[in-house]
């Protein structure tokens, strides 16, 4: 546990057993203030398995899920199911954690806002990389003016030509496969975008107008019939005191990077599922009559002690539980979790945006983030 984080014990309930379920069970054992009552899932023969290989209760039902008095759902169900899982659990009076997107329609993520709200409840989503050391040191760069003031961003995430992967052969550590229906079938932006977006957003405010656009490259003989979505988008996001251009794909070679250039200077970090990624500062000289960025980038000190690392874990590097535990202390302490509410809703909308293309004024806001205390 990170200093200057109070540890609050609570419950969490999981529903869906599938492939994300096991990063997010590694994660969690890194916080033992954290007790998992049960797992439900809709396919028996998944359930029964997971549930053993971490040693876990298997909950006959949703109404089972409720009798075992979770503080939280975490909701790790296919896509498609997100919304009304989320809003079984809201109805039940349940704090709730969804894998991203939130939803798969901007109206139902408003309704499930809205119900939130209304209840007194907190519904946050994920991705929470914006937690980890990578982001939260280069958002400490940023406020120190290691690069003066920021002016551009380029962010890169290219996943490369997954359908030539060997992806069939993917499985998580208690035996699921990788979902690749699910994945081609939501497409790659709203499946990734979020891991940048969030820090973006957290850094720079909302975002106030997204234009670009989205396109489908691969052929469905590639992906699956039915695989309707883009598998590749490019967005210029406009804030109010900046500009960033963020590309997802399936289809480029893989690139991670991300690269803030600032009046004197550049920021740089190399992958965005790394909570360990170095972040790295390139400054820019004057020599005779050229403009030279320094050959040599420097690495930027972590900011404070951190959280716990895991890893790497087939693509990522990643604690996924750091947004379930920032949320548990956030309910304890009687706030509202850094990625809940308001924050969650304006990255769905950025993230659908940004997979419809064309130009799309921005109706969501929300309030600051505070960076985390360590």
């Amino acid at each position: 546990m990170a200093s200057g984080e109070s540890q609050s014990k609570g419950r969490i309930a999981i529903i869906g057993a599938g492939y994300v379920a096991d990063l997010y069970l590694a994660s969690l054992c890194a916080f033992p203030e954290i007790e998992i009552v049960g797992v439900w899932d809709r396919d028996a023969a998944r359930l029964a398995h997971f549930a053993a290989y971490w040693s876990l209760p298997a909950l006959a039902g949703f109404e089972a899920v409720v009798k075992a008095r979770p503080d939280i759902i975490l909701n790790l169900t296919n896509p498609s199911s997100h919304a009304a899982v989320t809003r079984q659990a809201l109805e039940a009076g349940l704090h709730v954690w969804s894998e991203k997107p939130l939803a798969l329609e901007m109206s139902e993520a408003i309704a499930l806002t809205e119900l939130a709200k209304a209840r007194g409840l907190h519904l946050a989503s994920a991705p929470c990389s914006v937690l980890g050391r990578a982001a939260q040191t280069l958002w400490q760069a940023v406020r120190d003016g290691r690069i003066g003031r920021p002016r551009l961003v380029y962010a890169e995430l290219d996943d490369d030509f997954v359908s030539s992967a060997p992806f069939r052969r993917w499985f998580s550590a208690s035996g699921a496969a990788w979902p690749a229906d699910d994945e081609f079938r939501t497409g790659c932006t709203l499946e990734h975008a979020g891991y940048y977006l969030s820090w973006l957003m957290a850094i720079f405010g909302p975002v106030r107008r997204v234009v670009g656009g989205s396109a489908r490259c691969l052929d469905e003989e590639q992906t699956g019939a039915g695989h309707a979505a883009p598998d590749y988008a490019s967005a210029t996001l406009y804030f109010d005191a900046m500009v960033a251009r963020l590309t997802c794909s399936i289809v480029a070679r893989h690139d991670h990077r991300l690269r803030i250039f600032g009046d004197d200077g550049i920021l740089e970090v190399a992958d965005a599922w790394a909570n360990g990624a170095a972040v790295r500062v390139r400054r820019r000289h004057v020599l005779r009559r050229r403009l030279v960025n320094s050959p040599i980038a420097r690495r930027v000190p972590w900011a404070g002690d951190g959280h716990p690392m895991l890893g790497r874990r087939g693509a990522a590097s990643m604690n996924f539980a750091l947004g379930v535990a920032e949320m548990m202390r956030a309910i304890a302490a009687g706030r509202s979790p850094r990625l809940a509410g308001d924050f969650a809703l304006h990255l769905t909308e950025a993230s659908l945006a940004m997979q419809m293309g064309g130009d799309h004024r921005m109706a969501t806001s929300f309030d600051a983030m505070e960076p985390m205390r360590w």
